[in-house]
């Protein structure tokens, strides 16, 4: 655990974010490798894992909340110096974590493929989605645990270890999930787009297991304590009261990227094929610009508690910088050589001309979404997440009215819908950027020290 109400900010930012920044990079190289290969296996494949791997915005949508919501309160609570209260919520939110995943399994595998069979026409593409999702589903409902997990540690202030353990179950991932595909020489059973689900599978099964080995061996870190993994109100409720708009965000991103396979449908596999690798590569250089995004609230919200605003609004502005500059630089080759990261993932002409058109429109989005992720990060230190909720509900709304509005015309062009995109993004940059300010006049003069409800729920127990 570590006190982030003292050092440098830029120190802090630093700090925890280049281990995340680490782990993603890896993560990054995962998805790369994954798409190489199930590129090989043709569109039908690469459409069939695009559409079923959207179901991970549906899984990230649920696992924000506690994502944002515990990392907010523990963060909070190790502001005001009560580790007792920190590790309540570590405990409590973990009964929810656990909850989470059975149901997940529970409804995935009774409920999963009638998703699917909305958003794809092709036989052969539904297929393929529904072989990658059976072997995928373990992977999403794990990640309730882990993220309960690495949240709440996150919170404490807590990063390079578990970010350790996170890239080596990634470079498990990236090392099984071209020998499962391919079936290594006959050495292992060819599986297909099954295989790199499997994989998946593996790999955060894996990571499960070194975690807890590592927690358990490390006293220098949140404890769980068995006799309060049971349900608690109070800590619930100011769980969902920060962490439910967070994971509205990622359920309409979800909406908004299922409705865009929907309107693909009309094209066919090869324009699903193409917008499911570009936005795997926007997805993946998104990655280290989420790592700030992800830093920034620990810091910000542990001096948030402590009342020490200056190093609130500095976080902010460093954050800010940071990611802004980031996505400018990565928005370069996206708008004018975006053939550079398509290459290697297919070898089918119509789909890299999708992919890279779509790529050189979202390029422009890059910068407004720098600012979006810095304001988000904002909006979880101060434990008030709904104008985060309201700038995204604005852009997807505006988005969805547009574009079955144009489905609804007889010449309807792939660019539209791209264009469509660019324009809400920046609608909604510029929406959070005036909420944040007002966030920041009035709550960053406030004070954090007063009792709540999930303090004497803590002191209760």
């Amino acid at each position: 655990m570590q006190d982030l109400t003292k050092g440098p900010i830029q120190k802090h930012i630093v700090h925890m974010a280049v281990p995340i920044a680490m782990g993603m990079l890896i993560q990054t190289m995962y998805f790369l490798i994954d798409l190489f290969f199930v590129g090989q296996l043709g569109e039908a494949a690469l459409a069939g894992v695009s559409t079923a791997g959207n179901l991970f915005f549906f899984i990230m949508a649920l696992t924000q909340v506690f994502n944002v919501g515990c990392a907010t309160l523990v963060a909070h609570a190790m502001g005001r110096k009560n580790r007792d209260e920190a590790e309540s919520i570590y405990s409590h939110g973990m009964f929810y974590g656990l909850a989470a995943t059975l149901l997940t399994l529970i409804v995935g595998y009774n409920f999963g493929h009638a998703y699917i069979n909305t958003l794809v026409t092709d036989e052969l593409t539904r297929q393929m989605a529904f072989s990658y999702f059976n072997w995928f589903l373990p992977s999403l409902a794990l990640q309730f645990v882990l993220t309960v997990i690495s949240a709440s540690m996150r919170g404490s202030g807590l990063v390079k270890p578990l970010m350790g353990i996170q890239m080596l179950a990634l470079i498990l991932n990236a090392v099984l999930s071209p020998l499962l595909i391919t079936g290594a020489g006959g050495i292992l059973p060819e599986m297909g787009v099954s295989g790199a689900a499997c994989a998946s599978s593996i790999s955060a099964i894996f990571a499960l297991v070194l975690v807890i080995k590592y927690l358990y061996k490390n006293p220098n870190t949140l404890t769980l304590h068995f006799a309060k993994m049971t349900p608690n109100w109070e800590i619930f409720k100011g769980i969902l009261k920060v962490g439910v708009p967070a994971g509205s965000e990622f359920m309409l991103t979800f909406f908004y990227m299922a409705l865009i396979y929907w309107a693909l449908s009309r094209f066919g596999p090869a324009e699903q094929a193409g917008f499911g690798l570009g936005t795997r590569i926007m997805q993946s250089l998104f990655l280290p610009v989420m790592a700030i995004a992800f830093a920034a609230p620990a810091i910000a919200g542990q001096n948030y508690a402590a009342g020490k605003v200056k190093r609130v609004y500095a976080t902010y502005k460093i954050s800010m910088g940071m990611t802004v500059g980031m996505m400018a630089i990565m928005a370069i080759p996206c708008i004018f050589v975006p053939e550079w990261f398509l290459g290697p993932f297919s070898n089918d002409p119509e789909v890299i001309l999708v992919a890279a058109t779509f790529l050189s429109f979202v390029g422009f989005n890059f910068v407004p979404a720098g600012m979006v992720f810095a304001a988000s990060g904002m909006f979880q230190a101060f434990g008030n997440t709904l104008p985060s909720l309201a700038s995204t509900f604005v852009r997807v709304s505006t988005f969805s009215c547009l574009l079955v509005y144009f489905v609804s015309q007889d010449d309807l062009a792939v660019t539209t819908i791209w264009t469509l995109s660019v324009a809400t993004v920046f609608l909604q940059a510029t929406l959070s950027f005036f909420l944040l300010q007002r966030a920041l006049r009035k709550k960053i003069y406030a004070r954090a020290h007063a009792r709540t409800p999930i303090s004497e729920a803590v002191e209760a127990n």
